[in-house]
């Protein structure tokens, strides 16, 4: 079993090659391919290779598939005594990305 945990956008995530996952926004279009440099552990066949605070020789490489919406957080605030309401919905920016494999990096 092959398996990594990456940092992106400031969470930490276990990732597996040929699955996709869905991130915060990355800028770029669908079919661009992005590296990711921040791993923190990797799982290789039957070794584990932890980082401090990274694991420098692995780059993962993935695939932008497409750009999507959250599902609606909705915020309703209300001021005691006053009648004040206010309603408001969210939907963050998401980014979905297949991983397609882990690489030996030079460096």
């Amino acid at each position: 079993m092959l398996y990594a945990i990456i940092e992106a956008n400031g969470k930490q995530i276990w990732i597996e090659p040929g699955k996709y996952y869905d991130l915060n926004y990355i800028p770029g279009e669908p079919g661009d391919y992005i590296q990711f440099n921040k791993v923190l552990t990797l799982k290789h066949e039957n070794r584990i290779y932890i980082g401090k605070p990274c694991v420098r020789s692995i780059v993962i490489k993935a695939k932008i598939l497409k750009h999507l919406k959250d599902k609606k957080i909705t915020v309703f605030k209300i001021k005691p005594k006053k009648n004040s309401r206010k309603k408001q919905g969210y939907r963050s920016k998401l980014t979905r990305v297949l991983i397609e494999n882990f690489l030996q990096s030079s460096t």
